[in-house]
């Protein structure tokens, strides 16, 4: 009699994106965009007036997260998606690779190696991060997309954004899916945001930690890493 009996269940790493895999956030993928498709002669200006719009990002930002995405992707409204789209590897390219930390390379491996499928869980755009799911040999993306009408972004997200306690039930959805013991598992966040995410696995990692998240993975015995970039790659300068 053959066995019928389901496989066992296996572990995954479930990753945020910016701030611990990457030193960076929504704003410098759209900045980078923008800046692309204006005139030289206007990006100093926009440049400006974009800084002055973030400081109340960063309010929204403290208060709630997912509220964040929701206001910050409505600067996409209007602009053309097939264009937009286009510059993803360029955005990669200029705007991520040099802001990737050193230890991420290593990192995935060693998960690879232990026969943890990788995923990312990210508020970011998934066409952004698409190059690096590439290069990384990501297995799943638990990432947002953006609507869009007429060949133009609507600037409203396909979903809830992904964020806070969207987090956690983005992964319960996926272990179920695919077979996955939470329990078994491991995520990597940096900021305090992360938490319901880190709390849904059974081994969780601060990357980096806001103060926030730091007291609470030193209250819990939580392994925290300080991971580093080098700053002269690709010509890049503070």
């Amino acid at each position: 009699m053959s066995d019928t009996s389901p496989p066992p269940p296996r572990a995954a790493v479930f990753f945020d994106f910016d701030g611990t895999l990457v030193d960076s956030t929504i704003a410098h993928y759209y900045g980078y965009f923008m800046k692309r498709r204006l005139a030289p002669v206007l990006r100093d200006l926009w440049h400006g007036w974009f800084l002055l719009k973030c400081i109340s990002y960063l309010i929204v930002d403290k208060i709630d997260r997912s509220k964040l995405n929701i206001f910050f992707y409505r600067n996409y409204r209007g602009l053309p998606a097939g264009e937009i789209k286009a510059m993803a590897a360029d955005c990669y390219r200029d705007a991520i690779t040099p802001r990737c930390f050193d230890q991420i390379t290593e990192c995935i491996a060693e998960h690879k190696e232990a026969n943890r499928k990788v995923v990312l869980v990210t508020g970011s755009i998934d066409f952004i991060v698409a190059p690096f799911v590439k290069e990384y040999g990501v297995d799943a993306v638990l990432a947002p997309a953006l609507l869009e009408s007429n060949g133009v972004f609507t600037g409203e997200l396909d979903g809830p954004p992904i964020g806070g306690e969207e987090k956690p039930k983005r992964m319960r959805k996926f272990a179920e899916e695919m077979n996955i013991d939470l329990a078994l598992s491991h995520g990597y966040g940096d900021s305090i945001a992360d938490l319901p995410m880190l709390e849904a696995v059974g081994h969780p990692h601060a990357v980096n930690p806001d103060k926030a998240l730091e007291k609470i993975a030193t209250s819990r015995g939580w392994p925290i890493h300080q991971w580093t970039r080098d700053q002269t790659r690709h010509g890049e300068t503070r």
